[in-house]
């Protein structure tokens, strides 16, 4: 019987999962707070507001339609993501986890963009943290955004590795051939 690779498992579970996420409470939220309703979570300190976002990260804008723009971005940025997954090392769990987070979140969004003009349903916020209001935001920029930062930490140890070992150290993880 052959061997399920954990490099597979892992995005086959974390994938799917996310996106389940995304779309169920984007429907959600396309319900209970249609017609301007709002709620809120935590005591008020994050309010849920139902905004359609056909822009950029943060609602920035880049003409009057630019889903034609964004979503041969988020096909090509797909193709990519799953490109560095693939080429990603069985025991490298930071890169596995942070990929198909950012994948996961793309494909979310990139969902919202081909299925209407709307743009992406957009519910969590905006939050007051005191100096700005955070733009609301969903479950796949939350995917995205966690999944980049740690895809960067990901880019990094790999850069300290490649780094002692051009020097002569020992990587943590390497075991010298006899």
């Amino acid at each position: 019987m052959p061997r399920v690779r954990p490099k597979v498992i892992l995005p086959l579970g974390l994938i799917p999962t996310l996106l389940l996420l995304d779309v169920v409470t984007k429907r959600w939220a396309l319900e209970a707070l249609a017609g301007g309703r709002q709620l809120e979570l935590f005591g008020g300190l994050v309010p849920l507001t139902l905004a359609f976002n056909r822009g950029a990260a943060f609602g920035l804008s880049i003409g009057n339609d630019p889903r034609w723009v964004f979503i041969p971005l988020a096909l090509v940025a797909t193709v990519f993501l799953a490109y560095l997954l693939m080429q990603a090392r069985e025991n490298d769990w930071l890169r596995i986890v942070s990929t198909s987070m950012v994948l996961a979140g793309a494909v979310g969004n990139l969902v919202d963009r081909v299925r209407w003009e709307r743009g992406v349903v957009d519910f969590i916020g905006p939050v007051d943290l005191g100096f700005m209001l955070w733009p609301i935001f969903n479950v796949a920029d939350m995917a995205i955004s966690c999944g980049a930062a740690l895809l960067a930490i990901s880019f990094w140890h790999e850069d300290m590795e490649l780094g002692r070992s051009e020097e002569g150290q020992e990587v943590p993880g390497e075991q010298e051939l006899a």
